[in-house]
């Protein structure tokens, strides 16, 4: 395992108020790779659907419980959030999303930073083994203007506020982030 400083989760939390690209409710498809470390890799092909923006009120309250409480207390605030859409693949029931927010980048592309829980099965919480420390998952999409894109997730992940440095960071449980490819918005 590896720890891997990211910009990324900061700019969640830093993402200025957001703008019209992407209007809602919106519906994704993707083609999921997970190339792990932990044994064989799988493909899948999976759904996200985003139902509403997180506001800035939302990322303010959950950038302060972060900061000042730590990664418990923000996976406790997220569990409670209002759901801002839903994650499935083919195999599994859908989840809920507990953030989402969009910013413009260059080009016309559009990042959506996805944050949310990690679903935990009932034989893993009972066992309680160590991947029961990792229990964020966080999706970053990139979409063109003509609705494709691609993306990364860090399924199973563990956030840390490094104070002393003043940097987020984030320990993914495998080596790897899920990659997303051929995501296209769903008419």
């Amino acid at each position: 395992m590896r720890t891997v400083l990211v910009a990324l989760f900061a700019l969640v939390f830093s993402l200025a108020g957001v703008s019209a690209q992407v209007t809602l409710p919106v519906r994704f498809t993707a083609f999921a790779i997970d190339v792990n470390n932990m044994g064989k890799s799988h493909s899948s092909t999976i759904d996200i659907q985003i139902s509403r923006w997180s506001s800035d009120a939302e990322r303010d309250a959950l950038a302060k419980t972060f900061i000042e409480k730590g990664p418990q207390k923000l996976l406790d605030a997220l569990q409670d959030s209002k759901p801002v859409g839903y994650i499935k693949t083919t195999q599994t029931l859908a989840w809920d999303l507990r953030f989402a927010r969009q910013n413009v980048l260059d080009e016309g592309v559009t990042q959506i930073i996805l944050l949310t829980d990690r679903p935990i099965g009932f034989a893993e919480a009972r066992n309680q083994p160590r991947t029961m420390d990792y229990p964020f998952t966080l999706i970053d999409l990139r979409i063109k203007k003509d609705g494709t894109g691609v993306g990364k997730a860090a399924v199973a992940t563990k956030i840390i506020f490094n104070k002393k440095k003043n940097i987020v960071e984030l320990e993914n449980y495998s080596s790897e982030p899920v990659r997303l490819n051929n995501i296209k918005v769903e008419k």
